[in-house]
């Protein structure tokens, strides 16, 4: 299917079940790209687990809006790099550099 290859806009929803939950994840990442996904559960530790394995910039868990203006906003993989957004939309625009400096009298 197409819907499950390739990154699709609009208002579609599709649904796939499951056995095994390692099955699906994987399923889920097999594709080059990563803006969201989103996963519907009562069971708090798959919400977790499963959030995490997900390879998505971000992640919806019993929630369709996943763009807050207090949080950034971007994908992985071929679904850009950077964020825009939120407390950390600079840094990938930014160079971190520690300088210390010892005085002594």
């Amino acid at each position: 299917m197409l819907i499950a290859n390739q990154e699709t806009f609009g208002p579609v929803a599709p649904i796939f079940s499951f056995e095994i939950e390692e099955e699906v994840v994987k399923k889920a990442n097999n594709t080059d790209y990563g803006l969201a996904a989103y996963i519907f559960t009562e069971n708090l530790s798959r919400s977790v687990r499963v959030s995490e394995a997900l390879e998505y910039g971000m992640v919806g868990i019993n929630d369709t809006v996943v763009s807050q203006v207090e949080g950034s906003f971007g994908g992985i993989k071929e679904s850009g790099i950077g964020r825009e957004g939120g407390p950390d939309c600079l840094d990938d625009f930014l160079e971190m550099k520690l300088i210390t400096t010892i005085i002594r009298d």
